[in-house]
């Protein structure tokens, strides 16, 4: 590898790479007037694909509830193939974890609205996420569970 190549971080493609709605309770669920208690959950993932190339998938699960009833639970895989290339290695993992879901949350945003308005009701806005972070809490967990003593990581 030659030492003077510059680094390179593209988007090569983005899509959906997976979309789930589910209202399991319809059409009743659609008579109550109580607003819904709603979770949203989010997890990105990173793999090599190729040399240099790296997919990353930003999961947003968003489930609405009513007492013990689903009302409705949506969850959009959004995913982008990245080209990352003459990275030092340990700028690597910080680009997958923080720099590519940044570029992807725009888009799950849109999605997850998209598909709370078609499932008939009202549009769910995430709120802007700090992915950077999420990151480093992360870092932090990894790091506490490898200095505990053996028997507490046991489950």
């Amino acid at each position: 590898m030659e030492q003077n190549a510059q680094p390179v971080f593209g988007i090569e493609k983005l899509y959906v790479k997976d979309l789930s709605v589910e209202v399991p309770n319809a059409p009743e669920i659609f008579l109550e007037r109580e607003a819904p208690q709603v979770e949203i959950q989010l997890n990105t993932g990173g793999r090599a694909v190729g040399d240099g190339v790296y997919e990353v998938v930003l999961t947003v699960t968003v489930t609405a509830k009513m007492a013990e009833k689903t009302v409705f639970l949506v969850e959009v895989g959004q995913a982008g193939i990245f080209r990352i290339q003459n990275v030092p290695e340990e700028q690597l993992e910080p680009l997958i974890a923080v720099a590519c879901p940044n570029i992807l949350f725009p888009y799950a945003r849109e999605a997850v609205s998209d598909a709370v308005s078609r499932a008939g009701f009202q549009p769910i806005v995430l709120q802007p996420v700090n992915f950077e972070s999420m990151y480093m809490q992360r870092l932090q967990q990894q790091e506490a569970q490898a200095g505990a003593p053996a028997e507490a990581s046991i489950q």
